[in-house]
């Protein structure tokens, strides 16, 4: 059993800059990064756009990014923590400038703003195409330099402990050696990103199987607005099924439009705003063509920009498209929607504190109110780097009493058991990542929904008889976590009754 002050579960922008900070204020406590694959892996890393913040660009205010993100929401968004995250913004922003972080400037020496969909000025902060991974960098190398962060790199937290409705703590599984190791802490944070490996055909790492939202769900965390999904308009079409490479919405931020087969200018036929649309309905327009034409895929067209220019602001996305051979100077760039980013997620209020005491959650894995029914691009990492802050302010303050608990914790049972077919797990995955992407993708119909709910709940069954009799492992795990986070995107989904954003659903 290890005891720490602060375990803090993911190491993305929202963990890591909760630990900087916590360990600053506290250099007597201890804090604890535990994450599943090495430390600076994540779904930040993979943020090719940027951060979405209001500077003093002349032309842009807090009431304009308050305006795009209510109305990209859909109407459910919560105006307080709107506002409240993005006039939070500047500060954030400027604390990563502290730590290092690089952004690109404009030829006057001023931050160089970007433009997305959905937004009505260029306020989006990057560094080229590769701006999460820049951040993650920046932060990194912080946290390494604390004495009282320890960083534990392929362990895989299997649940959490709980007594009375209070988080203890966390089960982990130290992968390296097949240890389960019982943590305890003062406080536990959630900072473990999204879902997108449930899909399959998605723009995450294959790290983001939705293990937090999972976990807090057994710990009777409330969980909400799963039916939210968001499918990026432009992920590289590639026919094999697996991670997708992301054509930046910044890219249509600089003038790139899409287009069929054919040639056509599709989005002006579905939204004013055109290729820069919000990402619900750029990927729903998609959709419909697709539907129509029988195509496999619609297309981007950079060949009438500036191609010095494409290559010092994109020069990942340039490569990647040159080595599947497209020259993005004179071919159209052959894209699809992939799943994104979930909207939903682990409930909590504007401290970050969940409905369980002394659990926190931040990040994609965290319901905060800010996106509603579809997500603002490049919201996602202010958001992370708020609401690391809101938790940090709620820890850090003097009059916070840390109750102790008397309750004793379960030791964990090493029993010798065989191993689980690694092969059978593959295959209930495929089928898994089949059934959300036909039956819960861009476009739901309620007969297919209620049909995957009955084949989860089969799969359940049989997955909790095959944990019994075989020794469990993290391939196990991150499958039962899929399994839980399906059935709650599909039971909400039924639930859901009228379209917003990102959630069609048909009777049929």
């Amino acid at each position: 059993m290890i005891k720490t002050n602060y375990l803090i579960i993911g190491s993305g922008v929202a963990g890591l800059t909760l630990a900087l900070k916590i360990a600053n204020q506290f250099p007597e406590k201890t804090v604890t990064i535990v994450t599943k694959s090495t430390a600076d892996e994540s779904n930040t890393k993979y943020a090719q756009g940027g951060i979405a913040i209001v500077t003093d660009q002349i032309g842009d205010s807090y009431k304009k990014h308050i305006e795009d993100t209510i109305i990209c929401g859909d109407g459910l968004c919560d105006p307080a923590v709107v506002e409240m995250v993005i006039n939070e913004g500047p500060k954030c922003l400027k604390e990563l400038i502290e730590w290092g972080t690089k952004f690109d400037k404009n030829n006057e020496g001023t931050l160089d703003l970007g433009k997305e969909g959905g937004h009505s000025e260029n306020r989006v902060v990057h560094h080229k195409d590769q701006t999460g991974k820049e951040i993650e960098r920046a932060i990194l190398s912080q946290v390494q330099l604390k004495k009282n962060i320890d960083v534990l790199a392929h362990h895989f937290s299997i649940d959490l402990i709980t007594d009375n409705n209070r988080c203890l703590g966390a089960y982990v599984l130290n992968q390296l050696n097949k240890e389960t190791i019982t943590f305890t802490a003062d406080f536990t944070i959630l900072a473990t990103g999204g879902i997108g490996h449930l899909y399959g055909h998605t723009t995450n790492p294959i790290i983001a199987t939705g293990d937090g939202i999972a976990m807090a769900y057994r710990a009777h965390a409330e969980i909400k607005d799963m039916e939210f999904i968001q499918f990026h308009p432009t992920s590289l079409y590639d026919k094999s099924v697996g991670p997708s490479f992301l054509i930046s919405e910044a890219v249509r931020g600089f003038g790139a439009h899409l287009r069929t087969k054919n040639g056509h200018f599709f989005m002006l036929d579905y939204d004013a705003r055109g290729d820069l649309a919000s990402r619900d309905i750029v990927s729903q327009s998609i959709e419909k063509e697709l539907s129509k034409t029988k195509d496999d895929c619609v297309y981007l067209d950079c060949t009438h920009l500036n191609m010095e220019a494409f290559i010092n602001h994109f020069p990942m996305i340039y490569e990647r498209c040159k080595n599947v051979g497209v020259d993005i100077a004179k071919d159209w760039i052959p894209v699809v929607p992939a799943q994104h980013y979930i909207c939903g997620g682990i409930a909590v209020d504007q401290s970050g504190k969940t409905s369980v005491e002394n659990l926190f959650a931040c990040g994609e894995c965290s319901r905060t109110g800010l996106h509603g029914a579809n997500r603002l691009a490049s919201n996602s990492l202010l958001e992370a780097l708020v609401y690391s802050n809101k938790i940090y302010e709620f820890l850090t303050n003097p009059n916070l009493e840390i109750k102790k608990s008397l309750f004793e914790i379960p030791k964990v049972e090493e029993i010798e058991k065989s191993e689980i077919d690694s092969e059978y797990l593959t295959t209930l995955k495929v089928k898994l990542q089949h059934l959300m992407r036909q039956n819960a993708g861009i476009v739901r119909y309620e007969t297919d929904l209620l049909n995957a709910k009955e084949q989860l709940l089969e799969w359940e069954k049989e997955i909790e008889k095959v944990g019994k009799i075989h020794q469990t492992n993290t391939s196990y795990y991150e499958f039962l976590n899929m399994l839980t986070i399906a059935t709650l995107i599909v039971i909400q989904s039924i639930e859901r009754q009228g379209n917003c954003g990102g959630f069609i659903k048909f009777k049929r």
